[in-house]
């Protein structure tokens, strides 16, 4: 498993300016950000479910069938409820939610972060929040995510799977698709640096 090369540039600069420097933060940065962006593939969440995924994965919104049936397949009303009056967003009618929704390789989500992000760069992604599914913003993003969660520190612990955890409890909140992301840390890892 490897870097796409279109995105080498961009992820060095990120290495350098968040200090992603030795093997072990590498391939932990890297397995994260590849699990969460498809590959590279994609810059922004996906919230195409289904009522059982709904069920599923926001089961605190989406309790009953009735309910998750009347936003199933609608990307912007499930963003605009699940995000709702959290994380700096307005609530589900301001669509904040649909507008902060998950984007970068390692997903920002929430007005509060794209407030964040801004200040650091002294770069307008709360009125631009496209800027983010480019790909340098979607890398550099990543890396100030990694950076002001202290995930170097965590990296630094070794290769263990409870390391691999650790740091998705951090990005993703739970250990949602755990396998993978140690599948990918261990090829990462064989592969870096």
């Amino acid at each position: 498993m490897r870097l796409p090369d279109n995105l080498q540039t961009y992820f060095n600069q990120t290495a350098e300016e968040f200090h992603i420097t030795t093997k072990l933060r590498v391939a932990h940065f890297l397995s994260q950000a590849s699990h969460e962006s498809n590959d590279f593939k994609t810059t922004e969440e996906n919230l195409n479910y289904s009522a059982t995924g709904l069920m599923k994965t926001f089961h605190k919104y989406f309790p009953d069938m009735s309910g998750a049936i009347i936003y199933a397949r609608h990307p912007e009303a499930i963003a605009s409820r699940v995000y709702a009056n959290r994380m700096g967003n307005g609530n589900e009618m301001s669509r904040d939610g649909w507008k902060y929704r998950g984007k970068g390789y390692l997903q920002i989500t929430g007005r509060d972060n794209y407030q964040k992000l801004s200040d650091f760069f002294k770069i307008d992604f709360v009125t631009n929040q496209d800027l983010l599914l480019q790909p340098e913003y979607a890398m550099r993003s990543a890396g100030w995510f990694w950076d002001s969660h202290r995930l170097n520190q965590i990296a630094d612990k070794g290769t263990q799977d409870e390391v691999v955890k650790e740091i998705t409890k951090i990005i993703n909140g739970g250990l949602t698709n755990i396998e993978d992301r140690l599948n990918r840390f261990a090829e990462f890892y064989q592969t870096s640096i």
